[in-house]
């Protein structure tokens, strides 16, 4: 499961980087607010699935992949958010 997460991060990292020419992640890299915008999409996209009980899983797995490309689009580090994650532990 973290080798997943891992993976993903590494791409993210890469791509920012060394850009691919035509790359989805470098678009949602490089125009923050596209990246935004798909956050923002994908959230309610989970919401209504959720809702509706439909597609739960794909859509879950879409707010991941953009939450993840915009924290790395603002330079955000995801290692910083789960350090802040493990202060809050009670």
């Amino acid at each position: 499961m973290l080798s997943t997460l891992e993976k993903l991060i590494k791409l993210a990292r890469d791509r920012k980087s060394s850009p691919v020419e035509g790359s989805y992640t470098n678009k949602l890299l490089s125009d923050k607010s596209l990246s935004k915008a798909k956050v923002l999409e994908e959230v309610d996209e989970l919401i209504e699935a959720i809702e509706e009980d439909t597609n739960k899983i794909h859509e879950a797995a879409d707010v991941f992949y953009h939450l993840l490309m915009y924290l790395e689009a603002n330079d955000i580090k995801i290692e910083d958010v789960m350090a802040e994650l493990d202060k809050r532990k009670k």
